[in-house]
């Protein structure tokens, strides 16, 4: 499977548009870091993921973002919150436009996780005082998969879900990035092609770096007419 950099641009530029909309229409949401929800769009859609697993407390930014990842590559969200917050996030999702790519569950995550089996993408919200438990219950695709740990604040650290995944397939290369985008996060890659399939990820090697560039990308709006204008940041991934 290769890397789409098509999808992943236009995911990119999907999260950005709904996240600015959202923002103008409703006010300000708590966000995460700038950056940060466009960064896993992309990366979601640009390794084509099928099956995208969020756990969360609310519809948030993240939410949309894969949401509009998963619009891209044909594939369907799984976003695991509490009742409590249930119509306030399918709301979120409803203006978004993204209805047709989430389904919802309320359930326990501790008891959701198991059900879902070779993850493509998952992203899983460290508020939750159990975070560690169901970081280890994802069942990740070992063909190729990412899994982000977010809201690692204060004294909050990642997993080795490196030495979990391969106690079930050694043969699994696994790769893991902490801050990619600001603080609070934690991205780990697994493949079984090792470094030929992280490239297609667009992760360098060990000692190999390179000054971040962007580039701006126009999109025409075809009902308004107007003509949008976004800097699109190309952000290189280096691994320790």
């Amino acid at each position: 499977m290769e890397w789409s950099a098509t999808c992943a641009t236009r995911a990119y530029l999907d999260t950005l548009q709904l996240c600015n909309n959202h923002k103008r229409e409703y006010g300000s949401w708590r966000m995460q870091e700038p950056g940060s929800n466009e960064f896993v769009s992309a990366l979601a859609a640009g390794m084509k993921a099928k099956l995208i697993v969020e756990v969360t407390s609310r519809a948030s930014p993240s939410t949309v973002a894969l949401a509009a990842a998963a619009r891209q590559t044909g594939g369907r969200l799984v976003c695991i919150l509490p009742e409590p917050v249930l119509d306030e996030s399918k709301d979120v999702i409803r203006n978004s436009g993204l209805e047709d790519q989430v389904e919802f569950r309320t359930e326990e995550p501790s008891k959701l996780l198991p059900y879902y089996e070779n993850i493509d993408f998952s992203l899983v919200d460290c508020t939750y005082e159990n975070y560690a438990r169901l970081l280890n219950l994802l069942d990740v695709n070992p063909t190729r998969s990412v899994v982000v740990a977010n809201n690692l604040f204060g004294d909050k650290k990642g997993l080795d879900l490196g030495g979990y995944v391969r106690r079930k397939d050694e043969k699994v290369a696994v790769r893991s990035l902490k801050h990619p985008i600001g603080k609070g996060m934690e991205v780990t890659m697994f493949s079984k092609n090792d470094e030929a399939e992280m490239r297609l990820f667009g992760v360098r090697g060990h000692h190999s770096r390179k000054r971040n560039k962007s580039k701006w990308v126009a999109k025409f709006d075809e009902e308004s007419g107007e003509e949008h204008i976004f800097r699109v940041p190309q952000v290189d991934l280096f691994w320790n």
